[in-house]
């Protein structure tokens, strides 16, 4: 070796000519820092790739075999149609009782065939231009009977809400469809409507709607105990 090189300066040489790090498992600690290694590398796997949402069951209700109707009593009977409207069936778990039911009418296609139409939009009833929305949702499921339930929940018309239960029907082989049904009687001083003069009378929101499941697993139907 040359005068004036120690043999500490060319191991120092030696490493930094190194390009990596290499772990010796039979050196003390090697095997610890390999696990750690290791250890890191799974969690930064867990975290590029989180664990996907379960899929759930989603029904749809289309205009086939659907209806939404609109019934008043007042000094003069008026019955309409509902022409567009949105209503989705979800569910949290394959468990129907599970199910969330939103319905969205707009108020503005209503459809009388005695050419009331105007009427109808107009104040003295749906007044579609301030309140152009009426909905139900669901917030509880009770289960009635092998393949019926009950859904709870909360009807707005006219900018009121109220409590309201419409029924839902479940198809008992297979489960990929069902029916939802339910008459919400009103009066029509509840929600704000002029009516006739004297502001008295009765109606109704009849709907009627087939649903049909578009995605996700089946339903898992339980045994009904009273």
């Amino acid at each position: 070796m040359p005068e004036g090189i120690s043999n500490h300066s060319h191991r120092r040489r030696n490493f930094r000519s190194e390009d990596h790090l290499s772990v010796d498992n039979h050196f003390p600690g090697g095997q610890t820092l390999g696990m750690r290694l290791s250890v890191l590398c799974l969690l930064a796997t867990a975290l590029a790739c989180p664990p996907c949402r379960a899929q759930v069951p989603v029904f749809k209700a289309t205009p086939v075999q659907c209806a939404i109707r609109f019934n008043v009593e007042s000094s003069t009977p008026v019955t309409g149609n509902f022409e567009k409207w949105n209503a989705t069936l979800t569910f949290a778990s394959r468990d129907p009782t599970s199910a969330t039911l939103d319905v969205e009418i707009q108020a503005a296609s209503v459809h009388s065939a005695s050419n009331s139409d105007e009427k109808l939009k107009g104040k003295e009833f749906l007044d579609a231009a301030q309140d152009p929305v009426i909905s139900f949702k669901s917030n509880k499921v009770i289960q009635t009977g092998k393949t019926t339930y009950d859904l709870v929940g909360t009807f707005t018309m006219h900018g009121v809400s109220k409590p309201a239960t419409l029924s839902l029907v479940i198809a008992d082989q297979g489960g990929g469809s069902g029916y939802v049904q339910g008459i919400v009687p009103f009066e029509i001083r509840d929600y704000g409507m002029a009516g006739n003069r004297r502001g008295d009378g009765r109606g109704e929101v009849d709907i009627n709607l087939k649903v049909e499941q578009v995605s996700g697993p089946a339903l898992i139907q339980k045994k009904f105990r009273q």
